[in-house]
Parts: C-alpha cells; structure tokens; sequence
C-alpha cells in the first residue's frame, strides 16, 4: 500500500516539531479524516532556512509533512510557492489514490505559512 519512502518518513519523521517565533506558521485539517498539519517556517534573505511540522493524522498525513520539510529547507519563498500536491507524493514514491489527500494538506499547510510570512513582512513595513 504505502511505498518504502513514505514508511521511512512515517517510522522518523524528519523537522518534527515547532519553531519559536516562527516567522510563518500555516494550519490546514481535512474534516473527512480529521487531519491535522501545522508548518512553521524561519526565513532569511527571502530563503526559507528552517521548516518544522506538527501532525496529528494518518501515516501519509506525517509522511507528508516530514518531507515538505526536507522539500522547503534551501528555497527561495517563490521557489517553495511552486511545490505542488503532486510533487510532494512522487517525492515520497507514490501514495495510494484514496490518501491523495494528504500531500494536499502537505503544500496547502506550507503556502499558508508562506502567506503569514507576507502578512507579518506587509505589517512590518507598513509600521516603519
């Protein structure tokens, strides 16, 4: 059912965790299966240099956090914006269609925190 990568993300899990004053956080739950996902990320030189998940949800829905995590790290922020559903599931080797879902959550939690990133920088400025 699930291929050997997403089992490898499901049994360690890579950037569990959450990152003190994060300069982006996006939530996202799917209500069907009541998953969870929270994504923090630390940006510097509009580089997105650290990515933390916490997950409450299925072993795709960890899966798929653990490796928009390792995906996102190095990235310009319109670089990360670009990381679609489909590239985090044939990143992870495939997930079954019935679990698509998951890595929807995945890139929707991230832009997300992209937005709140560009809110807090827009808030920022406008205070300057």
């Amino acid at each position: 059912m699930y291929s050997e990568k997403v089992m490898e993300h499901f049994r360690n899990p890579h950037n569990v965790g959450e990152i003190k004053d994060a300069d982006g956080i996006g939530e996202v739950g799917n209500p069907v299966c009541g998953d969870i996902m929270k994504i923090y990320i630390r940006v510097k030189d509009n580089k997105i240099i650290d990515c933390k998940f916490k997950t409450f949800g299925c072993g795709a829905a960890i899966a798929t956090s653990s490796m928009i995590t390792e995906m996102v790290k190095g990235k310009e922020i319109g670089e990360a914006l670009k990381i679609s559903n489909k590239a985090v599931a044939e990143a992870l080797g495939g997930l079954p269609p019935i679990k698509m879902h998951c890595s929807n959550l995945a890139a929707d939690g991230l832009s997300k925190a992209i937005e709140d990133y560009k809110q807090k920088a827009r808030d920022k400025k406008e205070k300057q």
